[in-house]
């Protein structure tokens, strides 16, 4: 099934609609309630605030749609291939999950809901996947791939400059939320290891 749904994405992005012509593409969204739907979405609290409804719905306009069915994990932890896309969730569950070192069953990291934005990383530096993405309903998603991304570049490099400085703000939010969570767990262990050494002096 993941094959299938890879084969799906590729022959999505190959109709892709940085293909279409500028003026053809935003026709296609301007009047399409989807596509409104999807640029609100884009500029939610979970996805790229900073962006103005206006250029969320041009880059709407270089997103392609992609229905993901129930049960189907997309995204593979440790995956290299098929890496230079993101994706907006605009209807449906997606649970992430890593594993952990000295685990073999998976640990839930986070549920994710319409508004999210997953696999913003690998839209940037396309390395391979930190985290598994299963759809845990049906799920109703916009893609944005890399190629997309360098032609909106192209044709509205203010917009593309924006999208780029929202996407490294989410991931440096993430990062500084990541490094809080170290610096608790290393004050934790180090308690830990105090109380250990005071019922067990060496």
């Amino acid at each position: 099934m993941f094959k299938n749904l890879m084969d799906g994405i590729k022959t999505q992005l190959s109709r892709a609609p940085e293909m279409r012509k500028p003026r053809a593409r935003m026709r296609s969204v301007q009047h399409s309630d989807s596509a409104s739907r999807a640029a609100e979405l884009l500029i939610a609290p979970t996805a790229l605030m900073q962006l103005s409804p206006t250029e969320a719905l041009t880059v709407v306009s270089y997103m392609t749609p992609r229905r993901i069915p129930m049960d189907t994990t997309f995204i593979h932890e440790g995956d290299k291939t098929e890496t230079g896309y993101m994706l907006l969730l605009l209807e449906g569950e997606v649970t992430v999950e890593n594993i952990v070192v000295s685990r073999r069953n998976p640990v839930t990291v986070s549920v994710l809901g319409p508004g999210s934005l997953i696999g913003e990383m690998g839209l940037i530096d396309g390395q391979a996947r930190l985290a598994s993405c299963t759809a845990t309903t049906a799920v109703t998603a916009a893609i944005l791939s890399r190629a997309a991304l360098e032609k909106l570049s192209q044709d509205d490099p203010h917009t593309a400059a924006k999208l780029l400085l929202a996407v490294s703000l989410r991931i440096a939010e993430r990062l500084r939320d990541t490094t809080e969570k170290v610096k608790r767990y290393s004050q934790l262990v180090q308690a830990m290891q105090q109380e250990i050494d005071h019922l067990m002096p060496t």
